[in-house]
């Protein structure tokens, strides 16, 4: 079945965060994307809907049964019912169990640069943020085993949030990656909370490895943070899963979320979820071809109109991470004044910690012809900063 991704959505006019903007403004900065959601999904929310009564809610067995099935059919793990707890969201998630497993002044670890509302999670809460900050080579990131280990061995650090695969990078982790990382937080006492939201939108061809999945101490000694939201477009519905395989560990999480009132689903919340998990395979496989033709074309033209950026190759996400490094003066007003100039809107990299403040970062899931403009955006927008930044230089 073919799907149309080409056709622009106007989402202005919707109370949308991301294109609540200026007319001449072109967002492309948070993890939200352009596309409308598959017809199985519209109908499931419509149906519901229809019934016009909009009470409390329950979660059924056709939930933990989605779940379940998806895991392993698409990701090759078996997930048990008892492990699954509703929550409203991944954040809150992360921020409820931060609370609850840890005390003020203690350490959460995050590895850098990697997803800035993280930071809002641990140091909302009067906690420390510890950054592992991974090694770049130019072209890939890695993990710095001798620093996480020097991190983790600190008695103030407590817990560890690891985000697989990677945002901003696009990283996949690979088995023996995530094996070490389980190994060495088991040594030290340290919790996992393995945010794997992004896990659906890998490259055709490439898959990820659910932490959990990886030995019996990465299972026993971490809490995975997983939903339908960025693969399938239904962020507003604020519907996500954790998994505990430790009951120990799932008891506290399921007292902190039933505490901090985040584990009850609105009206569509369930619904939305059985239908992508049950009938969205199609739709996402496509879209996943899409977003990775997307990357391609993105790629191409950055390297052939714009010299002095380069774009960290991606296997995961449909967020771009790109490399400024050889740009004279700072990412920052480079940034601001690109959106001045022409209204391209994109996350500063410095927001993500570690060697960010070098790079940009850019939202590709939109139709094509978006993305040529904000190409072209980019492009036009360095030009002229480069010209300013010259002349700056000669005087």
């Amino acid at each position: 079945m073919n799907y149309n991704f080409d056709t622009p959505i106007n989402r202005r006019n919707t109370y949308s965060l991301k294109w609540d903007v200026e007319e001449n403004v072109l967002p492309m900065w948070v993890a939200d994307m352009d596309f409308q959601i598959s017809n199985e999904i519209k109908k499931a929310i419509l149906d519901r809907a229809e019934n016009g009564v909009f009470g409390y809610n329950i979660i059924p067995d056709e939930w933990y049964k989605a779940y379940i099935l998806w895991w392993e059919k698409r990701h090759n793990f078996l997930l048990e019912k008892d492990w699954l707890i509703f929550c409203t969201g991944v954040v809150p998630a992360i921020s409820s169990i931060v609370r609850k497993l840890t005390t003020p002044a203690e350490k959460v670890l995050v590895q850098t640069p990697t997803y800035n509302i993280f930071f809002n999670s641990i140091q909302n809460n009067g906690r420390q943020v510890l950054e592992n900050n991974l090694k770049y080579d130019g072209n890939n990131y890695y993990v710095d085993f001798e620093d996480l280990e020097d991190k983790l061995k600190d008695p103030q650090t407590t817990l560890m949030i690891l985000c697989n695969p990677h945002n901003p990078i696009g990283k996949i982790w690979d088995k023996e990656t995530l094996a070490k990382i389980g190994t060495l937080a088991k040594k030290y006492n340290v919790t996992v909370i393995s945010d794997e939201i992004h896990c659906d939108l890998t490259d055709i061809g490439y898959k990820y490895t659910p932490f959990a999945s990886v030995s019996q101490e990465c299972r026993d000694n971490s809490i995975t943070c997983i939903a339908p939201t960025k693969a399938f477009n239904i962020a507003g519905l604020q519907t996500a899963a954790v998994s505990i395989p430790n009951p120990v560990l799932r008891h506290k999480v399921w007292r902190g979320l039933n505490t901090d009132e985040v584990a009850e689903p609105n009206t569509f919340a369930v619904d939305a979820t059985i239908a992508a998990y049950t009938k969205g395979e199609i739709w996402l496989d496509s879209l996943r071809e899409y977003i990775q033709k997307n990357k391609e074309f993105t790629t191409e033209y950055i390297r052939d109109n714009i010299k002095n950026i380069k774009v960290v190759p991606s296997k995961a996400t449909y967020l771009l991470w790109l490399d400024c490094t050889k740009i004279a003066g700072e990412v920052s007003e480079l940034n601001i004044f690109i959106k001045e100039k022409t209204g391209l809107y994109l996350s500063e990299g410095s927001q993500f910690g570690g060697n960010g403040k070098h790079f940009l970062r850019m939202n590709i899931a939109c139709p094509r012809s978006i993305l040529k403009d904000g190409l072209e955006r980019l492009k036009n927008g360095l030009a002229e900063y480069e010209k300013i930044v010259l002349k700056k230089s000669k005087k």
